[in-house]
């Protein structure tokens, strides 16, 4: 399989180099030359894989012969030791719950393959990859536990001053060796804009081996096609249409989910659902797009004003709206409704959800209001455990949200950060002297 850059489709490269280089040298994201396709027998006889033998399979058809079957078995064991298990609100609405990894975060399945693979990979460098990642609250602490104390890799985090959750923080700036937080005054887009600038940047191009781990890097967003794959597996013995409702910022987790239905995944509708950050909802409504600055909402991790994977959504679809439109919906919610969303998932199905996966409710609830359609499985993608936003949830549904004990853990210990201001020479003199 060879990659190209969403600004060249004549330019190709090897995954290794796509893993590696993170965004191309051109400044687009790598995709893929085709979206492979599942046999029809593979479709069919799902019940009888296990998650990781989905996980195997699916990045087989992205890897090629670049990690040989063992190492990659041995990638997926080491990454894939954490369930995507589907909870039941009703007989037709569900919950895909991805926050039982490290973090407590969808963030974690892509962290922890990515992290395996560019070890495998790193062994052939011969100095050092420093890694840059932009988070607006999960990214950076999944990417942060994945690449913890390995060798031959730096992981820089640049996340937004003042615009995350206190408990997302400690995750980021509480651990030592190769991991350094970098506390940018300004917004997630000014973080993502940072490390777009770096790698397109001569100077650090030719002093630094760079690379992402952000959703940007094609790395990220494979295994995030492997929960899709298995929800499917989980949902399989009905029949129904089956719609899944996507809460949305950087838009690399509802990608993931529209290459699973590119490879043949019965998935007939995605709701790319977006809070006040709804440049993607305004796109699909009215053909522009149109990137601003982010605000700040409770749900900080979708608080992206220009998401990055607009880019390989666009060629997914040839960049024809009217294919898109007919397979992505997409709806926009604020606060006060993301409130509101909290409180009735818990009043109605006694189910505690986070901030994210309540706009994911709110979209959906809409949606199905909308278009009154029966025999539908919907399935609600819950991005992140809600204890991570604990005072929203609490004071939302008057009650205590209890933290996990591996979230717990890091609350007492000693935040280590480095403030930097938002200009882009202040970062590039930082990386040259570090």
């Amino acid at each position: 399989m060879k990659y190209f850059s969403t600004h060249n489709q004549n330019n190709f490269v090897s995954f290794r180099e796509a893993v590696l280089n993170g965004l191309a040298q051109d400044g687009g994201l790598f995709m893929p030359e085709i979206i492979p396709s599942f046999s029809k027998s593979f479709i069919e006889n799902l019940n009888s894989f296990s998650f990781k033998e989905i996980g195997t399979e699916t990045a087989k058809r992205f890897i090629g012969d670049e990690i040989d079957d063992q190492k990659l078995h041995e990638i997926i064991e080491r990454s894939l030791y954490f369930p995507a298990p589907i909870v039941n609100l009703d007989e037709n609405t569900h919950v895909l719950e991805l926050f039982h990894g490290p973090t407590l975060a969808f963030k974690d399945f892509g962290a922890q393959f990515m992290a395996r693979t560019m070890e495998y990979f790193v062994k052939d460098l011969n100095k050092e990859l420093a890694i840059l990642v932009a988070t607006s609250g999960d990214t950076g602490s999944a990417v942060a536990h994945g690449f913890y104390g390995v060798e031959g890799i730096k992981v820089y985090l640049l996340y937004p001053s003042g615009k995350v959750s206190s408990i997302q923080e400690k995750q980021l700036t509480t651990l030592d060796k190769n991991i350094t937080a970098l506390e940018i005054q300004g917004t997630f887009d000014d973080c993502q804009d940072l490390v777009k600038k770096a790698f397109t940047d001569n100077y650090l191009k030719n002093k630094l081996n760079l690379s992402s781990a952000n959703s940007i890097n094609i790395v990220r967003l494979i295994p995030q096609s492997f929960y899709y794959i298995n929800a499917i597996k989980q949902l399989k013995q009905n029949k129904n249409k089956i719609v899944f409702s996507v809460p949305s910022g950087n838009l690399g987790n509802i990608t993931a989910g529209l290459i699973a239905k590119k490879m043949g995944m019965p998935i007939d509708l995605f709701i790319a659902a977006t809070n006040s950050n709804n440049v993607f909802t305004n796109y699909l409504s009215t053909g522009n797009f149109e990137p601003r600055k982010s605000v700040q909402t409770f749900s900080n991790a979708m608080d992206v004003g220009n998401p990055s994977n607009f880019e390989r959504i666009r060629m997914l679809y040839e960049d024809n709206i009217e294919k898109m439109r007919n397979e992505i919906e997409s709806l926009s919610f604020n606060d006060e409704k993301t409130i509101d969303g909290i409180k009735e998932v818990y009043s109605k199905y006694g189910y505690i959800i986070d901030p994210h996966g309540a706009v994911g409710y709110m979209a959906l609830k809409k949606y199905l209001d909308i278009h009154k359609q029966n025999k539908i499985d919907s399935v609600i993608v819950e991005t992140a455990h809600p204890a991570k936003f604990k005072e929203v949830v609490e004071n939302a549904i008057s009650k205590e949200v209890k933290i996990p004990q591996r979230l717990a853990e890091c609350l007492n210990k000693e935040k280590k950060s480095i403030v930097l201001d938002s200009k882009f020479e202040t970062f590039k003199d930082f990386l040259s002297a570090n």
